[in-house]
């Protein structure tokens, strides 16, 4: 027993060198503040990106634009709940080329409530567009039903502050999935 408790405190105070602080990142929007944390280890291509983003200024003029309710998306038999922010579809000189994608197998991070993630297409094809979960979304880990290729979205971090803002985002007026008037990221920066 005594064992398990100093395994826990080295655990829980990094002591056996596996305890690295994850990055933390403050999304600044229109609507509030959300703070997330990136896990570098476990996903360090896709977290690799989005800092990369965020440390170069690349989020300058980005936005939350599309929210995915329950309500709004009639022609799928699978349904979600998040939020999709970035840089929008227009052409930006912000814009990375595309990233190698991560499996949730890979990286063992599920989609869960808060979880954040990498918007793509195919595979291989996301580079600025992420989205915040609203409640567990099972469908979009490797396997998932929400894309047609089964290889889901690739996870990196999630909310540690700030869901009901995420939740406030989500309630906005919008054209099917569109918001009708965008929430300005006024700023990302990290926190540590």
């Amino acid at each position: 027993m005594l064992r398990l408790g100093v395994l826990f405190l080295a655990l829980t105070f990094g002591l056996l060198g596996c305890g690295t602080r994850n990055p933390h990142v403050l999304i600044e929007t229109e609507q509030g503040d959300i703070r997330v944390e990136v896990f570098a280890q476990a996903a360090p291509v896709t977290a690799a990106n989005f800092l990369r983003y965020v440390d170069e200024g690349r989020f300058a003029g980005a936005f939350f634009y599309r929210v995915v309710t329950m309500a709004n998306q009639p022609e799928n038999a699978v349904k979600i709940e998040v939020i999709q922010g970035g840089l929008g579809f227009q052409e930006s000189e912000n814009r990375l080329p595309p990233i190698p994608h991560e499996t949730t197998a890979e990286t063992g991070i599920l989609h869960t409530d808060g979880t954040l993630s990498m918007a793509r297409s195919a595979p291989g094809s996301a580079s600025s567009e992420f989205f915040i979960c609203i409640g567990d979304q099972a469908a979009l880990n490797l396997g998932g039903e929400r894309n047609p290729d089964g290889q889901g979205f690739a996870a990196f971090g999630r909310v540690v502050e700030g869901m009901e803002v995420v939740r406030a985002i989500q309630q906005g007026a919008a054209d099917g999935q569109m918001l009708r008037e965008v929430v300005r990221i006024l700023n990302v920066r990290r926190l540590d």
